[in-house]
């Protein structure tokens, strides 16, 4: 399966060589790698174009300016849809979402329209998360369940696996969210279609070399758009 992994980076260049490297190993050749960098003033972007031309498997787009998680999502989808991938990954830069796992999510999208890498289903979980932070993740996948009356376990996690007819369909030029809400967003579009899911088990490693870009005030946010993605999805009927 002619498959696309994309990883959205800002401020990772203590990371991104390594990471790109370590896809590269553990997946076959027909998977490439597309980094989508938002102008790094670390030299993120330069790094990614060397890297780009030591591999055919290793594209770059660059953006002009830090313009948020979900509009790198949604560019690095529509770059995949135009060059017709079977199917897209999501993944961070930063090995929160250890590359082992890819083989398991591709093993997946054989069989299945999306695909979680979830912390919240039996054998899942977190290392080096505080109380705190603990806390927000598994009470706004939750609460994302309650609202939305969709059984999805992990709404708010990043390790995600997409067949391209699924963003297709989920009209991705309307999707305006970042950050947690983004994902949830998607993720409900996607089941409120009737696409087959399903969620296997991941741990979720924090990051080691870099700053985490996560914040309470984009949790909180992401928590008040749920109602926002329900009251839509009543209203358009779908």
């Amino acid at each position: 399966m002619r498959a696309l992994i994309i990883v959205p980076t800002y401020n990772e260049i203590e990371n991104i060589r390594a990471l790109t490297e370590a896809i590269q190993e553990v997946t076959p050749k027909e998977v490439d790698v597309l980094i989508v960098d938002d102008g790094s003033p670390d030299g993120t972007g330069q790094l990614a174009d060397t890297m780009a031309r030591e591999s055919s498997r290793v594209h770059v787009l660059h953006r002009a300016k830090k313009m948020g998680l979900g509009t790198a999502y949604v560019a690095g989808f529509g770059w995949a849809l135009e060059r017709d991938y079977e199917a897209i990954i999501e993944m961070d830069a930063d090995f929160s979402h250890n590359p082992r796992y890819l083989p398991i999510m591709l093993e997946q999208l054989q069989n299945h329209d999306f695909v979680i890498g979830s912390r919240y289903v039996e054998g899942g979980g977190t290392v080096n998360w505080g109380l705190g932070r603990k806390v927000l993740s598994r009470g706004g996948s939750f609460y994302s369940r309650i609202i939305l009356g969709a059984p999805i376990r992990d709404f708010t996690g990043g390790f995600n696996g997409w067949k391209k007819h699924v963003l297709q369909a989920v009209d991705l030029p309307t999707l305006k969210s970042d950050g947690y809400s983004f994902q949830i967003e998607l993720k409900y579009r996607a089941f409120n279609k009737g696409f087959k899911y399903t969620e296997f088990p991941i741990v979720f490693e924090d990051r080691k070399v870099g700053r985490s870009k996560m914040s309470k005030k984009i949790v909180f946010e992401a928590l008040k758009r749920v109602w926002e993605f329900r009251i839509r999805a009543h209203t358009s009927g779908s």
